[in-house]
């Protein structure tokens, strides 16, 4: 049976995407949960309506996530810690950290948007990407310096 896929289903397709799948499953899963319709030529029609709408709708997310990330770009943030032996922290600067700082300085990110892969735990001066989008990375400067 062939549908169209309103959702990305994995090993399958994007939205948008007519495949064909085996009846029970179009039947079973798909059809019932909505995340497909049959291919029929009015459904294609209205796929066609809704990809265009939600290919705009995401140019216009996209377009604010830049205008964001160029003033972030600009951004840099210091945290003073106290230090031992060898520059190592006690303690760490973390995503929450940034986010706080951020936020003191008008920004509203989350910290799971923040790609900090591990804490950072000695001084020094760090580039952290910022996921805004997924087109969209800007990289702000942290530095650690001591207390």
């Amino acid at each position: 049976m062939e549908v169209i896929l309103r959702q990305a289903v994995e090993n399958l397709g994007h939205p948008g995407d007519v495949v064909t799948v085996s009846n029970g499953f179009a039947r079973n899963y798909l059809l019932p949960r909505g995340i497909a319709f049959q291919a029929t030529e009015g459904n294609k029609k209205r796929i066609a309506q809704e990809k265009a709408r939600l290919e705009q709708a995401e140019a216009q997310r996209r377009d604010s996530a830049q205008d964001i990330a160029k003033k972030l770009e600009e951004v840099s943030i210091t945290f003073a810690a106290r230090v031992g032996e060898e520059g190592k922290l006690f303690g760490s600067v973390t995503t929450g950290d940034i986010a706080d700082q951020l936020a003191a300085q008008g920004f509203t990110v989350e910290r799971r948007q923040i790609d900090l892969h591990e804490p950072i735990k000695s001084l020094g001066v760090y580039r952290v990407p910022i996921k805004l989008h997924a087109d969209v990375k800007p990289e702000i400067k942290v530095w650690v310096i001591k207390q």
